[in-house]
């Protein structure tokens, strides 16, 4: 075929795989999202024990770094998995896996040694860390991506109890016996999920119909979905008082940013609005959400210390 294109005076098209390429594959935005979780559940284990934050240096690096790597190759999985979709779905179309920039099994080869080499750094911490890490693999990978994405509604819900786990495996590495506090930084990412990916879906509900992918505003429309979003985002408001260890300054600022949250959920009820428009609003506010909700603790925490 080569030698074809040689002789008919054309140069075969060379397919390098570059860095931007591997951090497709890998969902790196998604990843270092995640972290931040992951980060700020060992960062509160710390001070909640009374550890020293330099002794425990060595234990917090080996967790991000197992953790990254078991949410990478995670994703690498996903990719490989949902190849026949992705290529149905225009926004996907360009992804690696489906251009042909590397092979399906140079995915899946990726993705094993990724998540087996994440989880020897988090089981050697400790038992706890290795194993909680294998259920968020566990559940985002069969779960999430080979069983409910494509049979059920639900899909989002159960593919909320896999993206809640970075905070428990921070926590768990610097103490495995998880707190309260843990179980609520779990309980909050969960809840936070479903407003979070629904209003992607929304913007995405045509694509996700051609794919005959179940998500909730395509099979439900926008009028359930925005309810469905309230509802969630009504049951974060009760989270912070349930974390009263952490002081009255962080409830305080997270009961505000639940609010906030609250008042654009139900601005989407108005006669006029714009469905893609307060889809991507809600969106942005909720990336914003995680990003200062996990930072704010980690400085409440240092402001009370001082």
């Amino acid at each position: 075929m080569q030698n074809e294109h040689i002789l008919n005076g054309v140069k075969p098209i060379e397919r390098r795989l570059t860095i931007k390429d591997v951090k497709a594959i890998i969902k790196l935005g998604l990843v270092q999202g995640n972290l931040i979780p992951a980060f700020a559940g060992a960062f509160i284990a710390i001070m909640l024990s009374g550890r020293s934050f330099l002794s425990s240096i060595p234990e917090l690096l080996t967790m991000l770094i197992g953790t990254t790597l078991i949410m990478a190759g995670s994703c690498a999985l996903n990719n490989y998995y949902d190849q026949d979709i992705d290529r149905i779905m225009p926004s996907k179309q360009t992804r690696p896996s489906v251009t042909g920039k590397i092979s399906s099994n140079a995915i899946l080869r990726l993705s094993f040694i990724l998540m087996a080499i994440g989880e020897v750094f988090l089981f050697m911490i400790n038992a706890e860390a290795g194993i909680i890490g294998f259920l968020g693999i566990f559940g985002y990978v069969v779960l999430y991506s080979i069983w409910s994405k494509r049979h059920l509604v639900s899909n989002t819900i159960i593919g909320s109890f896999p993206g809640a786990i970075p905070p428990l495996v921070g926590y768990a590495a610097i103490e495995p016996s998880l707190s309260k506090v843990a179980w609520m930084l779990f309980i909050i990412m969960f809840i936070w999920q479903p407003a979070h990916f629904y209003a992607l879906a929304i913007r995405r509900s045509d694509e996700y119909a051609l794919a005959n992918i179940p998500m909730l505003p395509s099979v439900k429309g926008f009028k359930r979905t925005r309810v469905s979003m309230l509802f969630w985002v009504l049951l974060l408001l009760p989270t912070p008082f349930f974390m009263t260890e952490l002081g009255t300054i962080f409830v305080v600022l997270a009961s505000v940013l639940n609010l906030g949250w609250l008042l654009l959920a139900i601005s989407g009820f108005k006669s006029n609005v714009k469905e893609n428009k307060w889809a991507m609003t809600m969106f942005i506010y909720s990336l914003n959400y995680l990003m200062i909700f996990f930072v704010m603790i980690v400085v409440v925490i240092l402001i009370q210390t001082i």
